[in-house]
Order: C-alpha cells, then sequence, then structure tokens
C-alpha cells in the first residue's frame, strides 16, 4: 500500500497531493465533529491548477478512512482521471454543478446530520436567533428538493448557489462553500451549530427572539472583510490540524 500511494504521489504536482492532504483532513475532522452520515455525503475539492477537475471520496469509505491517496480525481463530465471508479455517483451530480456554476468556488461540504436535516423541513427556515447564526445568515441561501441527477436539477442547484455560500437544501440536508478548505469548513461548522441550537431553543417551553435586523447587519460588515482576506477560518483550521496529529492520524498517508 505504501508504495502504491508514494508511486501515486509521485505523478502529482506538489499542488495537487497538498490539495489532498488538505481534503482528507477534511474528512477526519467532520467524522470527529460527529457530522457524518455513514459511507454517504460527501467534500469535495477542487485540484489546483486544474479548474476542470476535482477531488471526492472513495465510495464505500467511511470519513475516518478516507487518505491523501484514496481521494479519487474526477473531471467535471465524471471521467475518472485518477484512483478507484467507486464513487458516488450522486455526488458528483451534487458538486459539478456547483463546481461549473460557480469557478470562483474550490471546497464544497454537502452533509446530512439531524440537526441540519431538521432545520431543512422547516416551512421558516434557519432563523437568527444565536451568534451561530448570525457568522453566516447573510449568505444563506435555499434550494427546492430535487433528486440528484438529472440535468434540470443539476442546473437549478446551479442557479440556487449562485451569491450564497451556504445552501440549505430543503428537507435535505446543508451544504457550504468556499474559496479555501478553510473557509468552506467554518461556514459548515457554524451553520450546523446554528442549526442545532435552534432545534435545541425549539425543544424549550418559551419563545425564540430573533436578533435585530441592526445586529445582523452589523456584524455582516465585520465578517465581509475577513472572508476576503483569505484568513477566513485558518486559524480554526490549524489547531484541528494539531489535534488531528496528536492522535495520530494518517490521513496524509
Amino acid at each position: 500500500m505504501a508504495t502504491l500511494a508514494q508511486a501515486t504521489r509521485a505523478e502529482m504536482s506538489d499542488q495537487e497531493w497538498q490539495a489532498r492532504c488538505d481534503l482528507a483532513a477534511l474528512y477526519r475532522i467532520v467524522d470527529q465533529l460527529g457530522m457524518t452520515y455513514l459511507i454517504y455525503t460527501h467534500l469535495t475539492a477542487r485540484v489546483p491548477g486544474e479548474p476542470g477537475a476535482f477531488l471526492i471520496n472513495r465510495f464505500g469509505d467511511m470519513f475516518d478512512e478516507v487518505t491523501a491517496s484514496s481521494l479519487v480525481k474526477l473531471d467535471l463530465e465524471g471521467r475518472v482521471l485518477a484512483g478507484s471508479a467507486e464513487f458516488n455517483k450522486a455526488g458528483f451530480a451534487i458538486h459539478s454543478a456547483v463546481y461549473k456554476a460557480r469557478p470562483d468556488v474550490q471546497c464544497i461540504l454537502h452533509t446530512h446530520t439531524v440537526a441540519g436535516t431538521a432545520v431543512s423541513c422547516l416551512k421558516g427556515g434557519l432563523r437568527p436567533i444565536s451568534q451561530d447564526a448570525l457568522e453566516i445568515h447573510d449568505e444563506v441561501a435555499y434550494h427546492e428538493y430535487g433528486v440528484p441527477g438529472p440535468v434540470e436539477e443539476c442546473e437549478a442547484l446551479g442557479r440556487s448557489c449562485a451569491g450564497a455560500e451556504c445552501i440549505i437544501l430543503k428537507n435535505h440536508g446543508l451544504m457550504t462553500l468556499g474559496r479555501t478548505i478553510q473557509a468552506a469548513f467554518i461556514r459548515m461548522y457554524y451553520l450546523e451549530r446554528a442549526c442545532q441550537v435552534q432545534v435545541a431553543a425549539a425543544g424549550a417551553n418559551d419563545e425564540t427572539v430573533d436578533m435585530t435586523p441592526g445586529v445582523r447587519a452589523e456584524l455582516a460588515a465585520k465578517l465581509s472583510a475577513l472572508r476576503a482576506s483569505g484568513r477566513y477560518g485558518v486559524r480554526e483550521w490549524e489547531t484541528l490540524l494539531r489535534q488531528l496529529d496528536r492522535r495520530g492520524s494518517d490521513h496524509r498517508r
């Protein structure tokens, strides 16, 4: 196995290998945070210098099994460029649609957590009732439920992602986008937390209170500079990488 991994690495650019290591780390981090759904759902990243190619997990792998060398490299038409021919076809349909519609996006996370799916089933959607919600509320859009795969559904998903970085897929789950892996991840972290808080608050015997529009606008203005800086989510990411290393993670294999 080590020889195969080394041979695979030898055929890649340093930039692709780093992207593979980062994406494999993302799978491990999402697993640690309890955002998995057996072997389903998917996280992807474009290959640096190859805008028409992206990396996805091999279908059948648990998130805590994903390594840099096990990731599958696909083009936007579904052709395997490197790795196993086993990949999630619905995952390909979702991610390729977004990458085609959003050339600026470099990473996509899609989850089916209990809290995220619960909020996606609510008529009112995500409400601005917590700090976590305010972190991403101005970036949220909604997409009506559709079975992934048909051309029309993929095109509709691409349209729903225009101008949004956090997409609540109605009756389905959550999706976040980013110009970096770190940015896409931190958006998912806050979106998931916001959903958890909303679901927990709904179980209390009291009414919830929305943050005022003024407070929401003020925080959005402050966050816009950080999001544009390229450092969004970097500090949190670095702490989580250190945690992986302390636990002896083999994701770089």
